[in-house]
């Protein structure tokens, strides 16, 4: 590839990863100018955007990893080494989950169309402070995974852009409520939010920047099979609990299901 078709990749993945990273803004936009949350569509959305996860994570992303592996480790030696980089992925953010506390962790928020009670509005800043802090260090590892993703293959950059944007969503509501509830001013909320969403892209630049000397068959592997750990992690952590958390169960797997049947068939049409 020469170096303007480099170049206009990198453009790209790094545009679906702004893209997939600021729906924190649109979440918390949505907070504010709907007059009534809708926990179905929510849940069926998280669902959805869990089955395209899991789908492509098991069936396009870790296969690509094994085959680049296999060139430097042999058949037998790649599948271990992807194997070993995958349940990496999922050490890695989950010891970043276990960092955070509980309480102050955008994943384990609670109903967010619930009123606050009368707890201080000290307090409610620094949980919107937090849970935006928190947003963004979860947010590093899925914008290096939509930029990998986007950078080797540009449809499936696209199908992870979308499934991670729709995860965001409701993580931007989740620092937007508590800090227009402590400040009244949609302004702050909102812009706290989006700017939380940030870390996405900054996370995929210093990826890329940090390794792209040092980019091969086996880094891509690694790299590659650890983001599918990642995105299976987040599917099985935080999109079906919270999915099954605003609507029914039926609902959630209904989306989960879908979400897997349409990333199986544009991969059908795009092979």
């Amino acid at each position: 590839m020469s170096v303007g078709g480099i170049m206009n990749a990198v453009v790209y993945a790094f545009a679906l990863t702004i893209f997939a990273g600021l729906a924190t803004g649109v979440g918390s936009a949505l907070a504010f100018v709907s007059k009534q949350f809708n926990p179905k569509f929510l849940s069926g959305a998280l669902g959805f955007s869990a089955g395209v996860m899991i789908y492509v994570s098991f069936i396009e992303i870790f296969m690509k990893a094994r085959d680049s592996l296999r060139m430097p480790f042999g058949d037998t030696g790649g599948y271990w080494v992807a194997t070993i980089a995958f349940f990496g992925g999922i050490a890695v953010i989950a010891i970043i989950d276990k960092l955070i506390p509980a309480y102050e962790n955008p994943h384990e928020i609670g109903n967010i169309n619930e009123t606050p009670d009368a707890a201080s509005e000290h307090r409610l800043l620094r949980m919107g402070f937090f849970s935006a802090l928190a947003i963004a260090i979860h947010n590093f590892p899925e914008g290096l995974a939509t930029f990998m993703s986007a950078l080797s293959d540009p449809a499936l950059g696209i199908s992870i852009a979308i499934a991670i944007a729709i995860h965001n969503v409701p993580e931007g509501v989740a620092v937007s409520v508590p800090v227009y509830y402590a400040t009244r001013s949609r302004k702050k909320a909102f812009w706290l939010s989006f700017a939380s969403g940030l870390a996405e892209p900054v996370g995929a630049l210093l990826g890329y920047f940090t390794l792209k000397n040092v980019f091969n068959d086996s880094t891509f592997g690694v790299i590659f099979a650890g983001v599918a750990g990642i995105m299976v992690y987040i599917s099985l952590d935080e999109l079906l609990p919270t999915a099954e958390e605003y609507g029914e169960h039926h609902i959630a797997i209904g989306g989960l299901i879908a979400g897997m049947a349409v990333m199986a068939l544009s991969l059908l049409l795009f092979a």
